[in-house]
């Protein structure tokens, strides 16, 4: 017998289409689709994403509360993104050091290299397709960079990612499974080339990283292919839609990149602003670990959820205004990088290749528009931001 908290989503077409991800409204625009949900049904289940979340409060209820709210949702070893403490923790000791304000410092000049060498083969080209010319080799590059990844796995990592999402859009299970075989199997062949070169910790960072150890011993090959894909397939996937989303916000509100050519100080604060209102990552996931009651829903152990980012960051119970750009907000409620103990830890990486980019591409053009007889093409949940964006380039 169906719980009958669930009944209302699983058997009201309407419902059960809008929260589908898969659905025509999403394709045109997810963020339309998560504020209709976030106001007619903020607490929503579908088979798909079992109980999806969309207000900012409820959000924030299952972020601070990881003993009701585990992470440890995916059948597969992933580190430490898929843990609890005190796994998580100890995984978590090793990540954070990697992304410490020495190593952004001594990473800064190299992103900004790769950065405006990308946004100066854009001189003169006018009609630029951003996303495949510009966002995607910009975050692939950056990342490659900052693990010491040779440039040509550039090409590969891009093509990896989309199959990726594709594969989890359609839920092809048996695909999604080759995909990680096939990341594995690169993974693999970066540590044994390293090892066979006897590549000490000071490297670099994939070096580095296969020097640390958890509960006393080296972390195993698995272990390391583990947090190398959380990190690529998360910071190639994200800083490429969050560059597109930029350009693109940038493009239409022509008034708002002057002002931020003319004031480069107050980027950080309006390219998080901007994440905000267009964010780049649409979702987590959570399990319950105890029966509980979340927006009048009565939720099962066991039961998975899903967190909606996008919806949560656009809520105008916390967000006066919420579509709208302003640099006056509370920037603690921005969950553009999460709350608690499962906060990005890699944000510091993401916020430097964020405000290197904007910096070069603000600073090597005149002027960003829109393209009138092409718009763009928004990409589809698992992704966020455009698959496909035109834009004129002065």
């Amino acid at each position: 017998m169906a719980n009958k908290d669930k009944e209302p989503l699983e058997f009201t077409t309407t419902d059960a289409e809008s929260e589908d991800p898969k659905s025509k409204q999403a394709r045109r625009d997810q963020r339309a689709d998560y504020d209709a949900m976030r106001q007619r049904c903020p607490v929503a289940h579908s088979e798909s994403t079992g109980w999806t979340l969309f207000r900012h409060e409820d959000v924030m209820r299952v972020l601070l509360d990881d003993k009701t709210f585990s992470n440890a949702v995916s059948r597969h070893l992933s580190a430490p993104n898929g843990m609890d403490p005190p796994e998580h923790t100890e995984y978590r000791r090793i990540i954070e050091a990697y992304f410490s304000a020495a190593r952004m410092e001594a990473f800064e000049p190299v992103c900004r290299e790769i950065a405006r060498k990308l946004v100066r083969e854009l001189s003169g080209r006018g009609e630029v397709e951003f996303m495949s010319h510009v966002a995607s080799p910009f975050a692939a590059g950056v990342q490659c960079a900052f693990l010491g990844w040779p440039d040509s796995l550039h090409k590969t990592l891009v093509g990896w990612m989309h199959r990726n999402h594709e594969a989890t859009l359609a839920q092809n299970r048996k695909e999604m499974a080759e995909i990680a075989c096939e990341f594995e199997q690169i993974i693999d062949d970066l540590l044994q080339t390293r090892r066979q070169a006897g590549a000490e910790p000071d490297t670099d960072i994939t070096a580095a990283l296969m020097h640390e150890k958890v509960w006393g011993r080296p972390l195993s090959n698995e272990e390391l292919a583990s947090i190398l894909r959380n990190w690529t397939a998360g910071e190639i996937g994200t800083i490429s839609a969050a560059a597109g989303i930029l350009a693109h916000y940038l493009a239409v509100h022509v008034d708002l990149a002057e002002r931020l050519r003319a004031e480069t100080h107050v980027l950080p604060v309006a390219i998080d602003e901007i994440l905000r209102i267009h964010g780049p990552l649409v979702s987590n996931r959570r399990v319950t670990t105890r029966p509980v009651e979340i927006g009048g829903k009565k939720i099962d152990a066991g039961e998975r959820i899903t967190l909606n980012w996008i919806s949560a960051n656009r809520d105008e119970r916390v967000f006066e205004e919420a579509d709208k750009f302003r640099l006056d907000r509370d920037t603690t409620k921005n969950l553009l990088y999460g709350v608690g103990i499962h906060v990005c830890p890699g944000a510091p990486l993401a916020s430097l290749e964020l405000r290197v980019f904007m910096e070069e591409l603000l600073n090597c053009t005149t002027k960003m528009t829109t393209v009138s007889d092409k718009p763009p093409t928004f990409a589809v949940s698992p992704a966020s931001g455009f698959s496909i964006l035109p834009l004129m380039i002065q």
